[in-house]
C-alpha cells in the first residue's frame, strides 16, 4: 500500500507557473510509471504526463512545451512543473503511480488559472 499526498496546487493568472509536488509513503522505486492526471469540472480525467522507470517521458499534447514531469526515486517524489499556464489549464490534479497490477491514487490538488 503506497500513500499519495500531492501539494502545490492554488490560484494563479495566465502566464504564471506552478509546481506541483506529490509524496509516497513508500519507496516508488518499484513503480514502473508514475505520472500526473487531471480532472476539470464536467469532464473525464486525462492524463498529463507521465514518466516510466527508465526515464521515458510522455505528455500530453496540451501541455507539451509547458510542463516538465520529475521523479525522486531517492526523496520518493514525483513533480510536475507548469509553465505558462492557461486557463484550460484550470482542474483538479492528481499524482498516480503503477505497475501493470496495482496503481494508487493522491486525493487531488486544485489548480485554477484565472485573472
Amino acid at each position: 500500500q503506497v500513500q499519495l499526498v500531492e501539494s502545490g496546487g492554488g490560484l494563479v493568472q495566465p502566464g504564471g507557473s506552478l509546481r506541483l509536488s506529490c509524496a509516497a509513503s513508500g519507496s516508488i522505486f518499484r513503480f514502473h510509471r508514475v505520472g500526473w492526471y487531471r480532472q476539470a469540472p464536467g469532464q473525464q480525467r486525462e492524463v498529463v504526463a507521465h514518466i516510466t522507470s527508465d526515464i521515458i517521458t510522455f505528455y500530453a499534447d496540451s501541455v507539451k512545451g509547458r510542463f516538465i514531469i520529475s521523479r525522486d526515486t531517492a526523496k520518493n517524489t514525483v513533480n510536475l512543473r507548469m509553465n505558462n499556464l492557461k486557463p484550460e489549464d484550470t482542474a483538479v490534479y492528481y499524482c498516480s503511480v503503477a505497475n501493470p497490477s496495482e496503481s494508487y491514487w493522491g486525493q487531488g490538488t486544485q489548480v485554477t488559472v484565472s485573472s
